[in-house]
């Protein structure tokens, strides 16, 4: 009997020294985002991402001879809804986290990830005071922010479509507010006119009072600051309503959906979006284990949110642990070979190396034009 009681004992004790040895084995990385609801379109590639690069890694052995786990949060885009998802991915222990892809959610999450020392790499989020005003040293981006993308799209609007009276429609969100505010202060000291500054409730069916206004103020271009869903439902009606100025949008706009909701409406748009790297052979990799694995071509991000996690892995791997102060370092000192080119992020967070280029629809699809940056 007392052989058995020891035994049994002993057991025990191996059981509760061998979970938390076991939970040690993998590397667990978070991945927040909007994958379902109204912009799920902007966050379920970014998922996708960041399955085929753990995926490809632990096929190879892993990271310092440890699995990688992926743990995934949903927060829709909602700010309300960020801040829980965060808090779960804190009580899961997560060595960093790829996300969130929406500026608002990212806002509302980063004190949390800050406070629990978590480093955060973006996609898709674009809000410049993220990382310029210094306050979040923990957050890094794999995409221009939207100071960068103003100045790319107002030099467009004054240079090439050299207007006058621009009109700016917004859904009076952080992302795009911000975008269509940044593109107003950069037009306006060129001497553009601001004919109209106008919030439009994003999930509403009818925008009819502003295109009304669109009409009456006669801009030479209409500037819009929002997401997919939105910009889609305001070229329909406009183009219903005979109002046919060109639009010029963010990333945001720059998405599939877009021109299957819009058709012939959209033929003229214009967007900022990351320049083409479809020759580099990592792009056709990236591309090619998305058809792959999951039947279909990638989405908006989908490109970002993968050298985001190769960022993630390569710092983790040269660095030789998941200690935060570690990882930053390697994120600030690395060059990442990515499908988006050589990656480095520079002193604040931000991506430096990469192109980012206006894009037009013509004939249904969106043809990148040569009027372009390089991010520093």
């Amino acid at each position: 009997m007392k052989k058995s009681i020891t035994w049994i004992a002993a057991a025990l004790v191996s059981a509760s020294l061998s979970a938390p040895a076991l939970a040690a084995d993998t590397i667990k990385i978070g991945v927040q985002g909007a994958h379902s609801g109204d912009l799920a379109s902007y966050g379920v590639p970014s998922l996708n991402a960041a399955k085929i690069v753990i995926d490809e890694a632990n096929a190879k052995g892993g990271v310092l001879g440890r699995k990688i786990e992926l743990i995934s949060q949903d927060d829709q885009c909602k700010p309300e809804l960020a801040t829980n998802a965060a808090t779960k991915l804190i009580s899961d222990q997560v060595v960093a986290v790829m996300g969130p892809i929406c500026s608002g959610p990212t806002n509302a999450s980063l004190p949390l990830f800050e406070n629990a020392k978590l480093i955060s790499v973006s996609p898709t989020a674009t809000t410049p005071a993220l990382t310029l005003e210094g306050a979040h040293p923990l957050f890094l981006r794999t995409v221009a922010n939207d100071l960068a993308q103003a100045e790319l799209t107002s030099s467009y609007i004054l240079n090439v479509l050299k207007a006058k009276k621009v009109a700016y429609v917004h859904d009076n969100g952080e992302y795009g507010k911000g975008f269509a505010t940044q593109n107003r202060n950069i037009l306006e000291k060129g001497g553009v006119e601001t004919v109209l500054f106008e919030a439009i409730t994003p999930d509403a069916v009818d925008f009819s009072p502003t295109i009304r206004k669109l009409r009456r103020v006669k801009p030479d271009v209409i500037v819009f600051g929002g997401y997919q869903p939105a910009a889609s439902k305001l070229v329909q009606q406009m183009r219903r309503d005979r109002v046919k100025t060109t639009l010029v949008g963010p990333d945001g706009v720059k998405d599939e959906t877009f021109l299957k909701m819009t058709g012939k409406d959209s033929e003229g748009t214009l967007a900022s979006y990351p320049k083409d790297t479809s020759s580099l052979e990592m792009y056709k990799h990236a591309r090619e284990a998305h058809i792959k694995t999951f039947g279909s071509e990638p989405g908006f991000g989908y490109y970002n949110a993968y050298a985001a996690m190769q960022a993630l892995l390569k710092a983790i791997e040269t660095s030789g642990s998941t200690d935060t102060d570690k990882l930053l370092q390697a994120l600030k000192t690395n060059t990442v070979d990515t499908p988006l080119g050589n990656l480095t992020f520079n002193k604040n967070g931000d991506a430096a190396g990469l192109g980012l280029s206006i894009y037009m629809v013509k004939n249904g699809k969106f043809v990148e034009t040569d009027h372009n940056i390089i991010l520093k």
